[in-house]
């Protein structure tokens, strides 16, 4: 079908002979993260199990530091002392200097339901987002909507914070957004997607320790960043280029600030 006007075209065609727009390949089709690993991840969802991944790892580390700390936590449940070590979000901290924890928190989960949770949702979101967005779109919408959740997150609540559901709830907002933009190809998705952010607004009456204000900020700049990116179209032209770039910068900051954390650490752990 072609991508603009969804009218059914051949796969040679370059060129839709209905609404004359330049048919490129899918947008799942332009990342090249399927040809690694030997193929062992899929391509619509290559950045979704990479991301993924390394939530785990982090689970599993902080769940064995957990173990062996004296604060009373364990596998199944972190404890804060851990969390805090490992870049929860805490607002004194961020406000001394630590800004790195707005990025390091969206990678941490709290107990083995939470990231189980957490996963099943974004197994289903990211892989969705991937296909619509691209792999460079949906890395710079995951990263962007989980730093404005914990910044939110930061004016507005005290609290130690960690999960990655501000970024999950930023790839509802984005998926909102698209089906605004593109109410031809994605507009029969709005209902459905208002009706998962609904549902989020049912948390803030539950009896249980949910960061809300990052829920907010992250669908907030889900939905910002996803409407002004709108859907790949050609690989070739600048625009994709500054994407690719953009989500690059993503991946630098994070790392960096994991390696922020990890010194830290290190320097408090003598």
């Amino acid at each position: 079908m072609c991508p603009h006007c969804r009218a059914f075209i051949t796969s040679k065609d370059k060129v839709c002979p209905y609404c004359n727009e330049t048919v490129g390949p899918r947008a799942v089709e332009r990342g090249d993260g399927g040809t690694l690993l030997g193929g062992l991840i899929p391509q619509a969802r290559f950045f979704t199990m990479i991301i993924l991944v390394i939530n785990f790892g982090l689970y599993a580390a902080t769940a064995i530091r957990s173990m062996q700390g004296q604060s009373g936590g364990g596998a199944m449940n972190i404890d804060p002392r851990t969390l805090f070590d490992f870049g929860a979000k805490y607002p004194p901290a961020i406000a001394g200097g630590q800004w790195w924890r707005l990025v390091t928190a969206g990678f941490l989960h709290g107990g083995l339901v939470h990231i189980l949770m957490n996963s099943w949702s974004f197994l289903t979101l990211g892989a969705m987002v991937e296909e619509v967005f691209g792999g460079s779109r949906m890395l710079v919408i995951y990263f962007c909507s989980s730093v404005c959740g914990f910044y939110f997150s930061y004016l507005f609540s005290p609290a130690l914070s960690i999960g990655a559901s501000a970024a999950i709830f930023g790839l509802i907002g984005a998926m909102i957004a698209i089906s605004i933009k593109e109410p031809r190809r994605f507009g029969h998705m709005r209902r459905t997607f208002i009706g998962w952010a609904m549902f989020g607004v049912v948390y803030i009456f539950l009896p249980m320790r949910i960061d809300n204000y990052a829920h907010f900020g992250g669908i907030l700049a889900g939905f910002g960043v996803a409407y002004l990116a709108g859907t790949p179209r050609l690989v070739e032209s600048r625009t994709e280029k500054l994407w690719q770039f953009c989500s690059w910068a993503c991946i630098a900051i994070t790392a960096v600030s994991f390696l922020n954390m990890y010194l830290w650490f290190s320097r408090t752990a003598q």
